[in-house]
């Protein structure tokens, strides 16, 4: 079977999601989050939408940093992991790539990096509530003062925090976060670097010098409840693909793996060539909506590795070879996530190698 999975990242999308960050964020700079293949859309061709456009990149791995820099980017990179062994510092130095800096084990690597090699740039990870990567506020002043007596450090020295609940706007943590790292770097110099893309969307007291937004560039929101468009956010990816078969079942007729959904009536149900073998979640839910000549029809059985099944009787006139929207415009990639316990971020990332990738201006 010819697969008919179709993955289409929206360059306008990116490019005009880019713009309403920087509307709602400014004067900070805007540090564009592409790890994890741009979130599933595709590194260089993200890097390349939004060239001049972005005043950073920021990425996990120093492998994405040597693929943006062999794609001719010359913006500032920060790899948001830091170095991981001593020699990852030599390749930071020769690409020129900016280091988070979050624990003691990287202190004694710093001290030793030749400063002949260029001068690192470095931010400094505060770990203010989210108890993952970073030091202790207590300690970023002795922290901040190691780093600028070694030889190869540069000597603007950044300072970063990242944020665990930013997208409960009412909650207490994220401003009990603001006061810890504001209280942390009082006096320090260096650019500061708070705001995540929930942060830019609900507390402008966070925007700092750069703002760090990865979801909202591909028009994704992780607030519950509402999609990236409900803010003015447009869908940079619309992952589609076609009806391969449409048959008639009668009542009682049980449809697909383990029979877990029986025909409450005589009624259509269509096949789709899409599967988790293709990144569409198993854990989708009965119900899942999916849109099929641009009316919803839901899913009915079990998603298995190559097909889903649809509930036609909302769509009559559905014949073999229509398109089926899994997600895109008129249909969120937060309501597909919700249905499968997840988040939209996941459904992205989870796009496999058997998905066709194409790209348009829209």
């Amino acid at each position: 079977m010819s697969r008919t999975t179709v993955a289409t990242i929206h360059l306008g999308a990116l490019r005009h999601n880019l713009s309403r960050v920087r509307a709602m964020a400014g004067p900070a700079k805007v540090m564009a989050v592409v790890k994890a293949d741009a979130y599933g859309h595709g590194l260089e061709r993200v890097a390349r939408a939004l060239n001049g456009e972005a005043e950073a990149f920021a990425v996990a791995a120093i492998a994405d940093g040597l693929r943006l820099r062999a794609a001719g980017h010359g913006q500032r990179i920060v790899v948001l992991s830091g170095p991981d062994t001593p020699s990852d510092l030599v390749e930071m130095q020769r690409l020129g790539l900016d280091a988070l800096i979050h624990h003691d084990a990287q202190l004694p690597w710093l001290s030793r990096a030749d400063p002949a090699r260029g001068p690192l740039r470095v931010w400094i990870k505060v770990d203010t509530g989210m108890h993952r990567l970073g030091f202790a506020p207590e300690r970023v002043r002795e922290v901040h003062a190691s780093l600028r007596a070694m030889p190869a450090i540069d000597d603007e020295i950044g300072l970063m925090t990242h944020f665990a609940s930013s997208e409960e706007f009412e909650g207490r943590d994220t401003a009990l976060q603001i006061a810890r790292f504001r209280e942390a770097t009082e006096g320090l110099p260096g650019p500061r670097a708070l705001s995540n893309s929930a942060a830019v969307l609900g507390w402008p007291d966070a925007r700092g010098d750069w703002v760090r937004t990865g979801g909202l560039l591909y028009g994704l929101s992780v607030v519950e409840g509402r999609s990236g468009s409900d803010f003015g956010f447009r869908p940079a990816m619309s992952l589609t693909t076609r009806l391969v078969a449409i048959n008639r079942l009668a009542r009682g007729e049980r449809v697909g793996y383990n029979g877990t959904y029986v025909c409450p009536e005589d009624m259509a149900v269509g096949v789709a060539a899409i599967g988790y073998g293709d990144g569409y979640p198993r854990s989708a839910a009965p119900g899942t909506p999916m849109l099929v000549n641009g009316r919803i029809a839901p899913l009915v059985g079990r998603v298995s590795m190559d097909l889903i099944t649809l509930d036609l009787r909302g769509v009559p006139d559905a014949r073999v070879g229509d398109k089926v929207t899994l997600w895109g415009e008129g249909l969120p990639v937060e309501t597909v996530a919700a249905s499968a316990g997840t988040i939209s971020y996941d459904l992205t990332c989870g796009m496999t190698r058997r998905v066709l990738f194409v790209e348009d201006e829209a």
